[in-house]
């Protein structure tokens, strides 16, 4: 893509922080500021449908869902206008925060838009058993708590497999966590939709809810954040799915192969161009292999949660 049709720059193109799957940059130039995220294709675990996250983007754009414009799609970039505002902090969000969110969450599932993709589904990670024999082999730092953690990893691969998902399946963002939020004057902005396809609505519902009501671990959740996205996907004109397991089975899938993307690079030990840096990488790993069977032992708990949420 020639990001000269954004206008001169008028100061080098400088890398922005964070990133656990691509890489982002802004140009400032003489028309505006642009966000420029330079996607990873060298291990993407499913691909991704830029022309259709395109369209997807620009429609809900018009229908007035918060977020950046969307500005051009290539085969590696995408561009957005750069909008200023808060990060949404890793911990439990004010009320009112989430209550819009559900609603903005219930009309963007209502947009009538044409969709030529079914639903990501990746093959469920179960090699966990070899992983930790290379873990060991080139002496990674978390090797041995890997290897005492197979089982459970094992485990949470079967009721990944294993959870009836009862629909309906909506097309949706698929990654509203905090970091992918901003807060301007108090009110949601949603970033990052490269992910956007079709997803059964207890699993969006679910992650949104759950992590907009926790920080960084669980020992501290907030249900009335939670019950706030609910009432407000409710106030948006969205009907609830049935309680159950599958509201927190997509949560769960997605942690798992993140964290195995990330541990089979630790494992090749090379720095990749595009996509998180090696040291991140190794900080997800042991992030995730505490985390995960964290969450993994707490699914009661957050069915309690859920139904108590419910029934309010």
């Amino acid at each position: 893509m020639d990001l000269t049709e954004f206008g001169t720059p008028t100061g080098p193109m400088t890398r922005v922080g964070g990133g656990a799957a691509n890489r982002l940059y802004r140009l400032d130039t003489d028309r505006g500021s642009f966000a420029v995220k330079e996607l990873n294709l060298v291990d993407r675990r499913w691909p991704y449908h830029l022309e259709d996250v395109f369209r997807f983007e620009q429609a809900a754009f018009a229908a007035g869902i918060p977020m950046p414009e969307s500005m051009a799609a290539g085969p590696d970039l995408l561009v957005h206008r750069w909008v200023d505002g808060a990060k949404l902090p890793e911990a439990p969000a004010p009320p009112a925060y989430a209550f819009e969110l559900g609603q903005i969450l219930a009309r963007l599932h209502a947009l009538d838009f044409d969709w030529p993709h079914e639903p990501s589904r990746e093959p469920t990670p179960r090699d966990w058993p070899e992983l930790a024999e290379r873990a060991a082999a080139t002496g990674q730092p978390w090797a041995d708590e890997l290897a005492a953690k197979v089982d459970t990893f094992l485990a949470i691969a079967d009721f990944v497999d294993t959870c009836e998902r009862p629909g309906p399946v909506v097309l949706t963002h698929q990654d509203l966590q905090p970091w992918n939020l901003l807060v301007r004057d108090g009110r949601p902005v949603l970033l990052d939709w490269e992910l956007s396809g079709r997803l059964d609505l207890s699993g969006e519902l679910g992650s949104t809810a759950l992590g907009l009501c926790k920080g960084p671990g669980l020992d501290h959740l907030e249900p009335a954040s939670f019950r706030a996205v609910l009432d407000g996907y409710v106030a948006g004109g969205g009907t609830l799915p049935p309680p159950g397991p599958s509201w927190f089975v997509f949560t769960v899938s997605g942690r798992l192969g993140h964290i195995r993307a990330n541990l089979v690079r630790c494992l090749a030990g090379v720095e990749a161009g595009t996509g998180p840096d090696l040291a991140q990488s190794q900080q997800i790993v042991r992030a995730g292999l505490h985390g995960l069977p964290d969450l993994f032992r707490r699914l009661p708990d957050l069915e309690a949660l859920l139904l108590e949420a419910l029934s309010a």
